[in-house]
């Protein structure tokens, strides 16, 4: 029994959360990240997971891209992760829709609570509220590698249906924006030109000019490039300015970056 764990991550809580959950189950795992070339199901893979962050409370656009590629295998069991600081919203539904369309049956979707990334709000939540969302996501990990393990039909999570409602349209509001909102950050005179933020960034939305980052408005607002400047250098607006960066605590810098070197290596699992 083989599983494909595929994960999008800016900040490191969906890695951590693929990495838990590929401990967990039986069988050989192998781990591709999707902001990075990756090689599609094959026949002789029995389960397909999917790990990403809820982006404004709906899918990333790398996730969509990556469902338009899919094709249906009757024998495979797919199953999704929508890794979250609240409120999953609707959001696996808007999966299961996509993945219909493209003749695939969603068996599982789980709502995943991590700490808050989304410092554009908010800054790093305390180290306890941090260490107590982690321990319930790891008992809530040992729950879902059962159901994936036997490849159970399972529920699909959702928030109530007023959220769902409300939270979907701000969605589908804001998604067609998200590539241009990179006009707002700015790095400031930290900025030592050491290039993490290019390399590190899973939408090659980066480019060094004259040692500074210049954005091309094609970002999928992850914050990877804001979160992990090691100099705290990059700035978002007005908004970001002396609040604490956030990073998931298990994954390294070396981490991401070994990801992002595989880009233009397909076929290697990350």
């Amino acid at each position: 029994m083989s599983t494909r764990l595929y994960y999008y991550t800016g900040t490191g809580n969906s890695l951590w959360v693929a990495r838990q959950l590929a401990a967990r189950l039986d069988g050989p795992v192998e781990l591709y990240s999707l902001g990075a070339d990756y090689e599609l199901p094959d026949d002789d893979c029995d389960r397909v997971g999917l790990v990403f962050p809820v982006h404004m409370w709906g899918l990333p656009q790398r996730v969509k891209e990556f469902v338009r590629q899919l094709k249906a295998r009757p024998d495979c069991y797919y199953f999704a992760l929508a890794v979250n600081a609240g409120q999953v919203a609707a959001t696996l539904l808007q999966l299961r829709a996509r993945l219909s369309e493209r003749g695939i049956f969603l068996s599982a979707g789980f709502g995943m609570l991590t700490p808050s990334n989304y410092i554009i709000w908010n800054g790093a939540q305390p180290t306890e509220k941090q260490q107590k969302l982690f321990t319930d996501a790891a008992q809530k990990l040992d729950r879902i590698a059962t159901i994936v393990s036997y490849k159970k039909a399972g529920s699909i999570e959702k928030g109530p249906w007023w959220q769902n409602a409300v939270l979907s349209a701000i969605n589908a509001l804001a998604a067609p924006r998200v590539a241009a909102m990179d006009k707002d950050f700015w790095s400031n005179e930290k900025c030592n030109s050491c290039g993490i933020c290019s390399q590190i960034c899973p939408a090659a939305n980066i480019r060094l000019e004259s040692g500074r980052p210049l954005w091309l408005h094609h970002c999928e607002q992850c914050l990877a490039c804001l979160q992990w400047c090691p100099q705290e250098a990059i700035q978002f607006a007005k908004k970001t300015a002396g609040k604490e960066r956030y990073h998931n605590p298990e994954v390294s810098l070396p981490d991401m970056l070994e990801a992002a070197k595989k880009r233009n290596s397909p076929s290697t699992p990350i």
